[in-house]
């Protein structure tokens, strides 16, 4: 079962420069939420103060009654082996082969024998489609099989926590389709906590079950997919619909003159919500909602065609 992460007042600056503030939110335990944003707006950052590789200046991230913001090395030691993180470009170490990488964290923190060690990168290359693979070095493979071999490491601790940063970086279409596929998938058997950092919209409008935006120093908004996929919020609704009109420009926000030359400009119309991707094995997972619930119990009309009444979960991408 996963964990509950909540955040409160989180500030972070390099230097002069503020990078995000008063960021608050809450994760759910055992959901699948997408952090996204334009670049530059920090959302790796978020990452890294979540797992205490980086000291906020203000605010507090409470995880299991713990605020690793301000604890003591000890106590952020032990909260770190909840998580399991799947860097953008797998991280692994290029003169080991993939078994030795996946073993690598059961070597460093556990007492378990080479035997049992052996069965758990097994169990987990499996899981990610790996077997046969285990003793080819990180050079020697694709792209996405390294994010996939990045994805066993970050298992083999058996973490609540996965933070996963631009999984679709490098990766075309239908191997992004695979890795979202994926986690739907490894969500529904380990009932973990998901945090993805992606720019890929169509990931964002299928995969999770909340969506975060982080835009001009801080967190625009939060919540169920739902709520995000029908915001009227300019920023939001361009963003999330890949929109050329509104305040996002070439750099993060546009200028005076850019805003005043669309004045009269029309957002265009809201796309369909699109239905959210369920297990391949088509049982649901614990928080799956029924398309069109959000919107309904809080009195929001969505897009023309997004929920027929025969509409229901998608399988398998």
């Amino acid at each position: 079962m996963g964990v509950e992460i909540k955040v409160d007042n989180l500030s972070k600056s390099f230097g002069k420069q503020l990078i995000w503030g008063d960021v608050s939110l809450t994760i759910p335990a055992g959901e699948v939420s997408v952090m996204l944003g334009p670049s530059g707006t920090g959302k790796s950052v978020f990452l890294k103060a979540l797992i205490g590789l980086l000291k906020p200046d203000t605010g507090s991230i409470l995880i299991e009654g713990t605020d690793i913001a301000s604890c003591s090395e000890k106590d952020l030691y032990a909260i770190r082996k909840l998580f399991g993180v799947l860097f953008q470009d797998g991280a692994m170490f290029g003169s080991m082969n993939l078994f030795d990488n996946v073993a690598f964290p059961l070597r460093e923190h556990t007492k378990k024998t080479e035997s049992q060690i052996r069965d758990v990168v097994m169990e987990k290359m499996d899981l990610v489609g790996l077997i046969g693979a285990e003793d080819k070095l990180p050079g020697e493979i694709s792209g996405g099989m390294r994010k996939r071999a990045g994805l066993a490491r970050a298992l083999v601790l058996d973490p609540e926590i996965l933070l996963i940063d631009e999984p679709d970086s490098g990766l075309d279409p239908v191997r992004t389709s695979f890795i979202n596929q994926l986690f739907i998938d490894l969500n529904a058997q380990i009932d973990a906590t998901f945090l993805i950092v992606t720019h890929d919209i169509n990931t964002a409008r299928t995969v999770p079950d909340n969506i975060g935006l982080l835009y001009h120093k801080h967190l625009a908004m939060f919540g169920p997919r739902e709520m995000l996929l029908s915001s009227e919020e300019p920023v939001v609704r361009q963003f999330l619909n890949a929109q050329t009109v509104g305040p996002i420009g070439m750099s993060e926000e546009k200028d005076a003159d850019e805003l005043e030359a669309e004045k009269d400009l029309d957002m265009p119309p809201l796309p369909p919500i699109p239905l959210q991707l369920e297990p391949s094995n088509g049982i649901p997972r614990r928080s799956q909602r029924e398309p069109g619930g959000w919107c309904r119990d809080n009195g929001v009309t969505p897009p023309p065609g997004s929920f027929d009444h025969k509409m229901s979960m998608t399988t398998g991408g």
